[in-house]
């Protein structure tokens, strides 16, 4: 008798798994084959062991596979904690190594294979395919170019090529926009897919060596993760050091793989959190139409910190693909309610052991929703008075329970807690909150990207903020002043530090014919980027408040919908009104993180604001999203001028002075562990020179080269920014401010022992 479909194809999986397994354990194996082996083990066999219980949880295919590709993370991150915890006390001292990780992850996928329910539906077989080829063109296109890009930046060359993926991917999400109707979902979906990636590999692609900011410590940790082979939270009780997706996660990827390190944090984990619109797009597709739903997985990446920041925030990008896995959960209600909840609460268990920060911001929203329906169903109850059209199914049972909320906070607390022990930083920014709010007043301004917030977040200029730098650093130092280990400020009186002007790019041909008719192209620069913060925000509300009504509304959105979005602008308002919580997390990526909850209401908001427009409202839509997009990204400003360089385009600008690593700095670095090996005397440097050397220097370094730091012996070293343009930046209540460097009082107080012509080093 002829075996069912299912079972060939599990047979098939199951049967693989023994020559994966051989080849991890071969010596001398090459990369070519190796990499393919590991991403087999790693992520496609368990995606294909685990459809059948993903099938039982969510209803569509697509839903289900990349709820399995989510899971399929959460599992490699488990697997390699298990023996990492299991192995060491029976003598195995290194168990992060690629014989222990292939052969755990065999026998757990064997495991599944077995145990795990199987799946009706064919893979691929019936899947339509509808509208395909100019969709692949386009893809195709986006992501040659996307590579193409960073390589000819990488090697000095200018970013036309950088800027046509740009206009290409623009491209791809306007065919989407208007052939949506005619596309199968499929085909939308790995539209989304491609553009997410060109986004992100434009940026994360950037230079020849980690290249970022958050990014360059995460790689450090990975490294002592690696390096020792096994993962041990009492070696550095630091947060970075308890986010499991960017230690233990890079290193199982880097073991059976093969793939060199940095491209596992550049490539590997950008293309995985490239999903998360995809998994924005199939959640909300649940509850919406497909134009509402691809209007938001749009809105996702259309935001700058999913392109600018994401890529460098492997923690964040991990655990947000699982926080989108969860959202998909939550919206399928065509599944049992228990079995939802059950893998929604496993999934944010999955982001406790990714991020830290997340999963506090995700217990906040998820406490305010459920007191808000609370409140909602004593506001429903008979007798009083109602809506002229029920919204949010008030009398259905809503998907969040008080142990939905509560499980996630105690795994929290307990992880941060006697687990890791790294729950210093939430302890520090709620002493710093409470006194902000119940203490004497004085409290200080906070990041001031809360300008761009409809909450009135005030701006701090940077002649303030480098003033309160600077105050804090001469308060904190007196004491060894007086003894003498710190500069006199007496001698640092003759050596100000201006902040240094902003540099902006040179205006093109385009950019002087708007010039000479009088428009000012910084100024419409900046004119445009912050109407797009505030037009973004009022599309939330808009579409919120008609969503309520009912009226006119694209989407009527479930009860949680509602709830989640209070609870993600509750937070929005808290971290722009309290100011630690601006300085410890960014306003900017909070906002990114409410988008999983609230991007359709910033697409129901778009569809009202076209409405009228009938026939047209597509193709208005378009020319908005389509602008949007080219300014946001950095586009417009390039074919324009007038507008600080952006990392992903040029080679210049702010993120490239500051994160972009040069070989004349890890020369320096190098030499300098030689030269000071066994020396008593601190090595001081700018915070983002240390940034990027942090894994080469191996003496003890002081990140801070501030005049009032300056240490009366020590060796200083300045990186290339400081060496060649006399500018360095330090970053300070969630701000970062550049100023001029005084060159000429290190000239005068020590001896230039090292130089490059690209990096310095003085005693």
């Amino acid at each position: 008798m002829k075996a069912p479909t299912w079972l060939r194809g599990r047979l098939g999986v199951l049967l693989s798994l023994g020559p994966a397994c051989a080849v991890e354990t071969l010596p001398g194996v090459p990369a070519l084959l190796l990499a393919p082996v590991g991403l087999w083990l790693l992520f496609a066999a368990p995606v294909l062991l685990l459809r059948g219980l993903t099938d039982k949880v969510v209803s569509t295919r697509s839903g289900s596979l990349l709820l399995a590709a989510g899971l399929a993370v959460l599992l490699d991150i488990l697997v390699a904690l298990a023996v990492n915890t299991v192995l060491p006390p029976l003598g195995v001292e290194r168990p992060l190594t690629r014989l222990v990780l292939a052969s755990a992850t065999t026998l757990v996928l064997l495991v599944l294979g077995v145990l795990a329910p199987q799946s009706p539906r064919p893979l691929l077989r019936g899947t339509p395919l509808t509208g395909a080829r100019p969709v692949a063109w386009a893809a195709g296109a986006a992501l040659l170019l996307s590579v193409a890009g960073p390589i000819r930046l990488n090697n000095g060359l200018g970013g036309a090529v950088s800027t046509a993926a740009l206009v290409v991917v623009t491209a791809l999400i306007v065919l989407l926009l208007l052939r949506h109707a005619r596309c199968s979902p499929t085909v939308v979906e790995a539209g989304i897919y491609a553009a997410s990636a060109t986004l992100l590999l434009l940026t994360s692609l950037r230079g020849w060596y980690i290249t970022g900011h958050d990014i360059q410590r995460e790689y450090l940790y990975f490294r002592l993760t690696l390096g020792g082979g096994f993962w041990d939270i009492s070696a550095y009780t630091d947060p970075y050091n308890a986010c499991l997706s960017i230690t233990l996660l890079p290193v199982s990827i880097f073991r059976l793989t093969g793939i060199e390190d940095i491209y596992v944090f550049k490539a590997v984990l950008p293309l995985l959190f490239a999903l998360t619109p995809v998994l924005v797009h199939r959640a909300v597709r649940n509850v919406a139409s497909p134009l509402v739903a691809l209007l938001s997985a749009v809105f996702f990446m259309a935001f700058p910190t999913f392109f600018t920041d994401m890529p460098f925030l492997g923690r964040q990008a991990i655990a947000f693909l699982l926080l989108a896995c969860a959202m998909l959960v939550l919206t399928d209600s065509r599944r049992p309610l228990p079995l939802r909840r059950a893998v929604f609460t496993v999934l944010l268990a999955g982001v406790v052991l990714s991020h830290y920060s997340t999963i506090y911001v995700i217990v906040g929203t998820l406490a305010t929703a459920f007191t808000v329906d609370k409140v909602w169903r004593l506001a429903s109850r008979p007798g009083r008075a109602r809506t002229h059209r029920a919204v949010g199914k008030g009398r259905t049972r809503t998907f969040l329970t008080w142990w939905t909320v509560a499980v996630p906070a105690v795994l929290a607390l307990l992880w941060a807690g006697p687990l890791t022990h790294t729950g210093g930083q939430l302890e520090s920014t709620l002493r710093v909150v409470a006194s902000d709010l119940f203490g004497s007043g004085d409290a200080r301004a906070g990041s001031s990207d809360t300008r761009y917030s409809l909450f009135g977040g005030a701006g701090v200029t940077p002649e303030e903020r480098l003033a309160e730098y600077r105050e804090d650093t001469i308060g904190y130092t007196a004491a060894d002043r007086a003894d003498g280990k710190y500069l006199p400020l007496e001698a640092l009186a003759k050596y100000p530090t201006p902040v240094a002007e902003k540099e902006n790019l040179p205006l093109t041909p385009v950019g002087r014919a708007l010039d000479t008719v009088g428009l000012s192209v910084p100024a419409l620069n900046g004119v445009l980027r912050q109407a797009a913060a505030l037009l973004l925000q009022a599309l939330v509300l808009v579409g919120f408040v008609i969503a309520l009504r009912g009226r006119s509304s694209p989407f009527t959105p479930v009860r949680d919908q509602i709830t989640l979005t209070v609870g993600a602008l509750a937070m929005m308002g808290l971290f722009t009104l309290v100011p630690q919580l601006s300085v410890d997390y960014s306003v900017l990526r909070a906002f990114q993180q409410g988008l999983l909850f609230f991007a359709p209401f910033i697409a129901a908001g778009a569809l009202w604001a076209v409405r009228r427009a009938g026939r047209r409202a597509v193709p208005v839509l378009c020319v908005l999203v389509a602008g949007l997009l080219l300014d946001l990204t950095g586009a417009v400003p390039k074919v324009l001028g007038g507008y600080p360089a952006q990392l992903a385009l040029s080679n210049s600008g702010p993120a490239y002075d500051i994160y972009y690593p040069h070989a004349e700095d890890r020369r320096a670095a190098m030499w300098l562990n030689q030269r000071a090996a066994g020396d008593d005397l601190v090595v001081q440097t700018d915070r983002y020179s240390f940034s990027r050397l942090q894994t080469l220097l191996t003496v003890r370094t002081q990140d801070s080269v501030h005049p009032a730091l300056l240490r009366s012996q020590s060796y200083v070293l300045l990186g290339s920014t400081p060496t060649r343009k006399d500018e360095v930046t330090v970053f300070f209540r969630g701000d970062l401010v550049t100023y001029r460097y005084p060159r000429d009082l290190l000239d005068t107080t020590r001896n230039l022992i090292y130089s490059n012509e690209g990096a310095v080093v003085y005693r």
